[in-house]
């Protein structure tokens, strides 16, 4: 394991008992800073600034990118994966190199190459194990959002060389909106172990009144 991630449990199951907050613990302990913070996902920079860490306390979607990476390891348009693991109660901890974001201009051409899928072009073979994920979680994820275009999913090593990320997404609108009107349609969907920490990502705790979070909280829970 390299320097970075020796504070770590070894063990994948070992890593699986810990929920999000014991493993933003271990990255505080650790001397890692926030650097980010999205929607779904608080992201950490380790002390040598070479690795971001990824912490979602319910994280239906994630894993197909990883997925992705790890398919095509050897690609120059997607990130290094160091760590993934799914956490107790639905959450998710992965470990990739830092990136930056891209400038818009840069961001642009990635994706008009994207679209023209040059077959020689590296990103061609993403697009082509992209799509044909995107096809099967379609199939198998409750409320797969599918392949996700932002600009902002274009991000840049230090040595400026682009990497695609996050390129799929899950319905949150429509997963916490069901949950307030109908929640016993979203537990059927979410098993109770893959939805203890639903109410508690950042879109949620960031922007809820206290009496919907309250709410959510609740619904979320057999």
């Amino acid at each position: 394991m390299i320097d970075a991630l020796r504070g770590f449990p070894s063990d994948p199951a070992a890593l699986a008992e810990l929920n999000h907050r014991e493993a933003a613990g271990w990255l505080l302990a650790d001397g890692w800073n926030v650097c980010g913070v999205g929607d779904w996902a608080t992201v950490w920079r380790s002390t040598d600034g070479g690795l971001a860490a990824r912490v979602s306390p319910f994280e239906p979607a994630y894993a197909v990118f990883v997925r992705l990476c790890r398919a095509l390891p050897d690609n120059p348009l997607l990130p290094r994966i160091e760590l993934d693991a799914p956490l107790e109660g639905g959450g998710r901890l992965t470990v990739m190199e830092h990136l930056a974001p891209a400038d818009q201009e840069r961001a642009e051409a990635v994706w008009k190459r994207w679209d023209e899928a040059d077959p020689e072009d590296p990103i061609a073979a993403v697009r082509a194990a992209a799509e044909r994920l995107d096809a099967e979680a379609a199939e198998a994820v409750p409320y797969w959002g599918g392949l996700d275009r932002n600009p902002r999913n274009v991000m840049a090593t230090a040595a400026g060389e682009p990497r695609l990320v996050d390129l799929f997404y899950a319905e949150g609108l429509v997963i916490y909106g069901e949950l307030l009107k109908d929640p016993a349609a979203v537990r059927a969907r979410f098993p109770a172990e893959r939805r203890r920490y639903m109410a508690e990502i950042g879109a949620v705790v960031r922007t809820s009144p206290p009496e919907e979070l309250a709410a959510l909280k609740a619904a979320a829970q057999d």
